[in-house]
């Protein structure tokens, strides 16, 4: 990969409608992909004190699964045939979130529900797009909301989208999901600047 080191397993799994079919009559194995986290930015400021939660995302059903999503217009949607992501799509974005807010050493602890944190702040995402469009030259689309929630008094410190397009240089499964982890990179970068700028 051009930018980063896609994690990629080819597994034996539910055979998508479509899928060819083994030799051996079995279902065809599908490429299996997750994201990277996002180099984090190191060189801010520190508060050893706050604690962070990385709610799991909220998203429309098309994109909470595992189906890698095809937008050939504004309102058809595919999914990208022999491929599939590693978990359910708002899942690795939490983790990967989770992973740069930890590796940017800005806070005391950042952790995901159930892991035993006394929270200051809540980082609350609704996932809006996560798609390669074809309507025109072929483009990765990744757009997430995002709000910082004081979790003592439940008010919202602050809220943004943030949106990043990353062109797809090929025509195979690698190509497609290869811009959409480019994309997913440049979107999560911004928000843990954003929330470290924000609280």
């Amino acid at each position: 990969m051009k930018r980063r080191n896609l994690i990629v397993w080819a597994m034996a799994a539910m055979l998508l409608p479509g899928c060819a079919a083994l030799p051996g009559g079995g279902p065809a194995p599908l490429d299996t992909y997750d994201l990277t986290s996002a180099a984090a930015q190191t060189d801010g400021p520190r508060r050893s004190r706050t604690q962070i939660l990385i709610a799991e995302p909220t998203a429309l059903k098309v994109l909470d699964g595992e189906n890698v999503v095809i937008r050939p217009s504004a309102g058809t949607v595919e999914f990208l045939k022999g491929a599939q992501w590693a978990d359910r799509l708002p899942r690795i974005v939490q983790s990967r979130l989770a992973e740069t807010m930890q590796a940017s050493g800005r806070y005391g602890g950042v952790g995901k529900p159930g892991e035993g944190l006394a929270i200051d702040y809540q980082i609350v995402t609704e996932i809006r797009a996560f798609e390669i469009r074809v309507d025109g030259s072929a483009r990765a689309d990744v757009r997430l909301y995002v709000k910082v929630l004081n979790d003592r008094n439940g008010v919202v410190r602050a809220s943004r989208t943030f949106q990043a397009q990353a062109p797809v240089a090929g025509a195979d499964n690698d190509a497609y999901v290869e811009a959409l982890d480019s994309a997913f990179g440049q979107v999560s970068s911004e928000i843990v600047s954003w929330v470290g700028s924000s609280i």
